[in-house]
C-alpha cells in the first residue's frame, strides 16, 4: 500500500483515503468519455476531499455544495443540451458521486455514497460490455464490499488486507449464485431504450468524399465471421450495406423508398455459403451481410423489424439501429440483387445536375462519340473507363487533400489521388453521362488475412465503396474501380494504413509482428468472452437444459429450474450455518487448552478472566518457580492486544507454554 494508507495516520483518514481511490477509479472510463470539465470538477473536488483529510481539517458547507451543483447541472444543460438522457445522467451522477465525498457526516452519507459506486458500476456497461470493462468493474466492486467491510468494522483499526481478504472471500461465496443467475434466469428483451444514445462510427445513409476514409483510420472491429467449410476467395468477400442512388451534386444518399424484394432465389448453379456473423453494436440501419444473402439470418438475440428479404437494391434495412451485439446466421451465393428497374428508377439512377462536373461531363461526351463506343453496351463502357484509370497515374491514397471547387472534375482530371469513394463515385458519374443507370454501394471489402479462434475478422479499416451499373439481360453489374488502381486491396484486403502513433511504432521498432501479435491475442480472449458470454441467451440457456436431460425445454423449465436451485441454495446455507454457529475459533479452542493445563495445577479459569488475570493467579500459586509460563501468558497477551491488527499465537508458543507447564508439575 502507498505510504500515505500507512500506520502514520488515523483510521478515519486512512479510510477515507482509499474510499477516494475506488471512487476515482470507478469513475475513471466516465470521466474518459464525457465532456472535459466533468474530469476536471472530480479531480478537483477528489483532491480537496484528500487534502481536508489529510489536515483532519473540517468539511465545507452545505452552501458550497449546492453552489457547486447547480454549476455542474447548468454546465451539463450547456454541453449536453438536455438533463434527460444517458450521457446528461451519468455526468450528474458522477458530479454527485464527486461532491458528496464533501458531506461525509454520518453513516447515512457514507451509505449513499456506497450505493452511488456500485450505480456507477453498473452504469459502465451503458457504454461498453467488453472483458477488459467487466475485469476494471470487478476489481471496483471488490474495493467497494473492502470499503463496505470497514464501515461495519467500528473497533479497532483493521488492516486494509484483512478487510479486503473478507470481502473477497464473500465475493467468492456468491460467485456460484451468480454463474447460476446468468445460465438460468430468463432472457427478457430491454424494456426502454435509452435517449441520446449516439452512433458509433459506422456506415451511413449518406457520402461525402472522405467519409470513408475516415473510417480506414479505425481499426476498431465490426464484426467476426465463420463459415462452414472451406471460406470464399478474399475478393469476393462483399458485405453490403447503404445503397447510395440519389445525387445532388455533392452529396450521395440512400434511395428514399426501396420496397422489399419479393421471392428472391439463389442463382442457379451458384455455390451457397454458410456463415456465421458476430456482429459488433454499431448502431446502424442496415445489416452489413455478404453479398447475395436472399432469406433472413437467424438472429440472438431476435432484431425486432428484421425484414424477411432485402430491397430490391439488395439492402437490409431495419426499423431502428441495431445497438447491442448479436449473432447473425445466414447463407449467401455471392451474386448481386434481383434485376429489377422501372422506368422511374431509371431516371434517377442517371441523373446528374446539370450545372456540375462540367469537364467530366466534356469527357464522358467525348468517349461515347469516339466510333468504338457509339453502340457499346454498359458491360464494354464500363471496361473502358476501367481500363483509363489503369492506364493513367491515378493514386490510392487515405490522405488525398481536400478538393474544394468540383471534386468528381478535380479528382478524374487533374490530381488523379483518392480512396474508394473518390473511384465509385466518378466512375457512377460518368456512367450516368453516358446514359447508364449506376449507383453506389457501401459496406465493408475483405477480411483479415488470418482467422482468430476460426473467426475471420472485418474492421472498420475493411469499409468500401463500389459501384453497380445496369446492363440490360443482366440485371445490376458489380464494378470496383478500386481493383483498377489498388487491386491488392480487393484481391488480399490490404487496407491501407495510417501512419503509426507513438506507441504503436515503438512496438514496431522493436518487432515488426509484436503489435499484431499482441493484438491477435487480445482479440482471440475477448472474441471467446462475446461467444461465450454477451451472446448467451435463451437458445443457449435452452441447449444446456437439454444437456441436463430436460425434453422440450421452455420458459416455465428454466423457472423450475432456478426455484429448485434456490431451494437448494437455502439448504445447504443453513447447514452452514448450524455448522458454524457450532464451530468454535482457534482462540476458543486455545483458551480451554490453557484452562487445561492449568486446572492440571489446581487453579481455576472462568470465562471472563484475562490473560494477565491468569499469570497473576499463577503466580500466587506457584511463586517464582512460575516465572517461565506467566512469561508465556504475559507475551501471548502482549501478541494479541498490544499492537493494532495483530492476532494468532507467536511461532512455537503453545509449546513452550506446554514444557513450562510440565516443569511446574
Amino acid at each position: 500500500m502507498p505510504r500515505w494508507f500507512g500506520a502514520g495516520h488515523s483510521r478515519d483518514t486512512r479510510d477515507t483515503l482509499f474510499m477516494l481511490l475506488v471512487i476515482g477509479w470507478t469513475i475513471a472510463p466516465h470521466v474518459l468519455r464525457l465532456q472535459p470539465w466533468v474530469g476536471l470538477l472530480c479531480g478537483v473536488v477528489l483532491f480537496w476531499r484528500g487534502s481536508l483529510a489529510l489536515r483532519q481539517a473540517p468539511l465545507p458547507g452545505r452552501w458550497s455544495l449546492v453552489g457547486t451543483l447547480v454549476l455542474a447541472a447548468a454546465l451539463t444543460y450547456w454541453t449536453e443540451r438536455t438533463l434527460i438522457g444517458k450521457d446528461a445522467g451519468v455526468t450528474l451522477l458522477v458530479v454527485l458521486m464527486a461532491l458528496k465525498t464533501l458531506e461525509l457526516r454520518a453513516r447515512r452519507d457514507a451509505l449513499v455514497v456506497f450505493f452511488l459506486g456500485f450505480f456507477l458500476v453498473l452504469t459502465q456497461f451503458l457504454y461498453s460490455q467488453t472483458l477488459w470493462t467487466a475485469l476494471a468493474m470487478g476489481l471496483s466492486v471488490w474495493g467497494w464490499l473492502t470499503a463496505l467491510t470497514l464501515a461495519h468494522m467500528p473497533a479497532g483499526r483493521p488492516r486494509l488486507r484483512d478487510a479486503a481478504g473478507l470481502a473477497g472471500r464473500a465475493a467468492l461465496v456468491g460467485t456460484p449464485v451468480m454463474i447460476a443467475l446468468f445460465l438460468l434466469f430468463p432472457r427478457i428483451g430491454p424494456l426502454w431504450g435509452m435517449p441520446g444514445a449516439g452512433a458509433r462510427t459506422g456506415l451511413s445513409d449518406n457520402l461525402q468524399l472522405g467519409d470513408v476514409a475516415a473510417l480506414a483510420n479505425d481499426d476498431s472491429i465490426a464484426f467476426r465471421l465463420r463459415f462452414e467449410g472451406t471460406p470464399p476467395p478474399a475478393e469476393a468477400l462483399y458485405f453490403r450495406g447503404p445503397v447510395l442512388s440519389e445525387y445532388d451534386g455533392k452529396e450521395w444518399r440512400v434511395d428514399s423508398f426501396s420496397p422489399p424484394a419479393s421471392g428472391q432465389a439463389p442463382a442457379e448453379g451458384a455455390p451457397i455459403y454458410r456463415y456465421e456473423m458476430t456482429l459488433e453494436p454499431l448502431r446502424i440501419l442496415w445489416l452489413p451481410l455478404l453479398e447475395g444473402t436472399r432469406q433472413a439470418p437467424l438472429a440472438t438475440p431476435p432484431i425486432n423489424g428484421m425484414p424477411t428479404q432485402p430491397d430490391l437494391s439488395g439492402q437490409w434495412r431495419l426499423r431502428r439501429p441495431q445497438g447491442e451485439r448479436v449473432v447473425l446466421k445466414a447463407s449467401a451465393d455471392l451474386q448481386g440483387p434481383d434485376p429489377v428497374l422501372s422506368p422511374f428508377g431509371r431516371r434517377g439512377l442517371t441523373f446528374v445536375p446539370a450545372n456540375r462536373h462540367p469537364r467530366t461531363r466534356a469527357w464522358a461526351q467525348a468517349l461515347r462519340s469516339q466510333p468504338e463506343w457509339r453502340e457499346a453496351d454498359a458491360t464494354a463502357l464500363a471496361g473502358a473507363v476501367l481500363q483509363h484509370i489503369r492506364r493513367q497515374p491515378y493514386v490510392y491514397t487515405l490522405e488525398p487533400g481536400v478538393y474544394t471547387t468540383d471534386p468528381i472534375d478535380e479528382f478524374w482530371l487533374d490530381r488523379r489521388e483518392g480512396f474508394c469513394e473518390h473511384y465509385s463515385a466518378s466512375f457512377v458519374v460518368i456512367m450516368r453521362l453516358l446514359g447508364i443507370p449506376a449507383r453506389i454501394v457501401t459496406g465493408y471489402q475483405g477480411t483479415d488475412f488470418l482467422p482468430v479462434d476460426d473467426y475471420y475478422i472485418v474492421r472498420q479499416s475493411h469499409a468500401h465503396a463500389w459501384a453497380e451499373y445496369w446492363q440490360a439481360g443482366r440485371g445490376w453489374v458489380r464494378a470496383d474501380p478500386t481493383a483498377a488502381v489498388a487491386p491488392e486491396r480487393i484481391r488480399r484486403s490490404e487496407a491501407l494504413r495510417a501512419p503509426p502513433g507513438l506507441i504503436a511504432g515503438a512496438f514496431e521498432a522493436v518487432s515488426p509482428d509484436l503489435r499484431l501479435r499482441f493484438r491477435t491475442f487480445f482479440e482471440a480472449i475477448d472474441n471467446r468472452w462475446n461467444q461465450w458470454v454477451l451472446t448467451y441467451g435463451r437458445r443457449e440457456q435452452f441447449d444446456l437444459m437439454n444437456q441436463l436431460g430436460v425434453k422440450a425445454p421452455d420458459l416455465l423449465s428454466l423457472v423450475r429450474a432456478l426455484v429448485m436451485l434456490v431451494v437448494v441454495a437455502g439448504l445447504l446455507g443453513a447447514v452452514w450455518a448450524w455448522f458454524d454457529a457450532r464451530r468454535q475459533s482457534p482462540w476458543q479452542r486455545l483458551r480451554q487448552d490453557i484452562a487445561r493445563e492449568l486446572a492440571r495445577l489446581g487453579i481455576e479459569v472462568r470465562p471472563s478472566d484475562t490473560l494477565s488475570t491468569l499469570a497473576g493467579r499463577l503466580k500466587e500459586r506457584r511463586g517464582a518457580t512460575a516465572d517461565n509460563a506467566i512469561a508465556a501468558l504475559m507475551a501471548l497477551e502482549q501478541h494479541r492486544y498490544g499492537r493494532p491488527g495483530q492476532g494468532g499465537t507467536p511461532p512455537g508458543w503453545w509449546r513452550s507454554f506446554k514444557q513450562a507447564m510440565s516443569t511446574l508439575r
